[in-house]
């Protein structure tokens, strides 16, 4: 198979400037640890979550190969991190033509992830690269651990195809690959043909996306041994002004 195309990292220091001219940028994992005054070991910790995630029971193609959790938070002004009681995901059909439209319910994320400081670490460190991009805010922010698998022979880390989170800051951080080929990263220009594509792979590293200027997804994945199980673990972080997302009148 073709070599994987890393991904360009940005160097400490021009995360605010990558991001003011490409509208994305990538961080390593020590570059996400210092941003967020985070413990990578305290990070790692978390690792069992993945695992143990439960079934998306909402995808609408009829595949198998996604397992996930959600939980809300806000991160005030002053960098203060509080969680919100749980609530449904929901997205308007305008971001999401396959599941767009609902309201979806998932299984909410462990008490002991919730109530850990090295989360609220993570959260406040990314509400800060938020207010970089849009100016001081509370942000409202939904958080997704994510396992995709190829149960079905093929897993798909985005079956809405290139999208848009209708979020001001959208963070991909990967914790672990396995077994696994494909789950090419490609970003696009929202309003014309500039794209770059790159693998992610690195724990903890971190995409982070301007949602308003630039459209993302990731290609399905197959695994390499065909007999050996198969998985790619993200975090994916959305970060939003105003309140969440839900439908008008709610």
């Amino acid at each position: 198979m073709p070599p994987q195309p890393p991904p360009p990292l940005t160097p400490p220091g021009a995360l605010q400037a990558q991001l003011d001219s490409a509208g994305w940028a990538v961080i390593d994992a020590r570059s996400l640890a210092a941003l967020c005054a985070l413990s990578l070991d305290a990070a790692a910790a978390w690792l069992p979550i993945w695992p143990a995630l439960p079934p998306d029971p909402h995808l609408r193609d009829g595949g198998r190969y996604r397992r996930r959790r959600h939980g809300c938070f806000t991160v005030a002004a002053d960098g203060a991190v509080s969680p919100v009681l749980h609530r449904a995901h929901w997205q308007p059909v305008e971001y999401n033509a396959l599941h767009g439209g609902i309201q979806r319910w998932f299984e909410p994320l462990p008490a002991e992830l919730v109530a850990d400081p090295a989360w609220a670490a993570l959260l406040a460190g990314l509400a800060h690269v938020a207010d970089g991009l849009r100016g001081r805010h509370t942000w409202f922010v939904e958080a997704h651990p994510f396992r995709i698998d190829t149960t079905d022979g093929i897993g798909r880390p985005t079956p809405e195809g290139a999208h848009r989170d209708g979020v001001d800051l959208v963070a991909v951080l990967i914790i672990d690959r396995h077994n696994v080929k494909g789950g090419e990263t490609r970003v696009f220009d929202a309003h014309g043909p500039q794209g770059v594509r790159f693998t992610l792979v690195e724990p903890f590293s971190a995409l982070l996306l301007d949602d308003e200027r630039v459209i993302h997804e990731t290609t399905p994945i197959q695994p390499l041994d065909a007999a050996r199980p198969a998985w790619r673990d993200t975090l994916v972080l959305t970060f939003r002004r105003g309140g969440f997302q839900g439908p008008a009148g709610a």
